[in-house]
């Protein structure tokens, strides 16, 4: 038998994460090569992946970078079976890493080397996960992007800002707003940038639904039919400043909307504001 030292045992667990004994036995079944036994031992860490494919994902993490000159941010959602796994600092340095490759290659969604990081961080701590989503978000000369990750990264959103005088994103009022508003997104989660945005399809099916709630409602029946359409446009206009970002009420004063707060900044530093879009990500989600 090949003479296993404890230096040699402590080595393979500080590459692989197996236990002592189980790196011991590797070594042993090897004859004390370590690169054959580090290999046996992923191999095993693949078979118990193996084992839990099966059991479902939705736990996680969002993980966020920006590049240095602020022109492409990237977005991805690690999942995991359980939140222990996901607090596990290994677990927030491999997301991390998977986000820094994904900015510097020029990813724009998973790929097989980005999948192999998470792999590899699977087959150690021999737990089901997978990354989920990567989502790039690019930014011209004239537009600027903030990120905002809400607790221990169970949201993550990018938000980017468009103006005519791109030099106000070096004032602090202007890049406070732009993350103020990525909080926003955080807390509120609206579905669309503005009414325009709406997918007019689908709000003719919510109207729909509006429509017949109020047809089985007693108190309904006995009025004017101009008075229930009325009615249906003012549930209808409700539901759109609900969904719609620019009519939301704004985290930081909600007696004003959105569009105002945007629009009194803009007047403030002399300059054309605007929303051009924003991405939100939740563990777990498909949103």
């Amino acid at each position: 038998m090949a003479d296993i030292s404890a230096q040699d045992v402590k080595k393979l667990r500080e590459k692989t994460g197996a236990g002592m004994m189980e790196c011991k036995n590797a070594l042993v079944e090897c004859k004390g090569d370590s690169a054959a036994a580090e290999k046996l031992l992923k191999e095993k860490g693949l078979a118990a992946i193996e084992k839990r494919s099966g059991r479902a994902t939705n736990e996680g993490k969002i993980f966020i970078k920006i590049n240095a000159d602020g022109s492409r941010a990237v977005l991805v959602e690690v999942a995991s079976e359980t939140d222990f796994v996901a607090r596990n600092p290994e677990f927030a340095v491999m997301g991390n890493a998977i986000a820094e490759k994904a900015l510097e290659k020029g990813f724009t969604g998973p790929v097989e080397e980005l999948s192999a990081m998470v792999t590899d961080l699977a087959t150690k701590i021999r737990e089901n996960m997978s990354l989920k989503r990567v989502k790039s978000v690019s930014a011209s000369a004239n537009e600027y992007l903030s990120q905002y990750i809400h607790g221990d990264g169970a949201i993550g959103v990018v938000v980017k800002l468009g103006s005519d005088k791109p030099e106000i994103f070096k004032n602090e009022e202007v890049t406070s707003f732009a993350f103020n508003l990525a909080l926003h997104i955080a807390a509120f989660n609206p579905l669309y940038l503005s009414r325009e945005k709406v997918d007019q399809q689908w709000l003719k099916e919510q109207e729909e639904i509006f429509r017949r709630q109020m047809e089985s409602d007693e108190s309904m029946k006995e009025k004017p039919a101009n008075v229930v359409d009325n009615i249906l446009k003012g549930k209808v206009n409700k539901f759109l400043k609900e969904i719609c970002m620019l009519d939301q009420g704004y985290v930081k004063d909600e007696k004003i909307p959105v569009a105002k707060a945007l629009e009194e900044l803009g007047k403030k530093t002399g300059a054309s504001i605007t929303i051009a879009d924003f991405v939100y990500f939740k563990v777990g989600s498909d949103a």
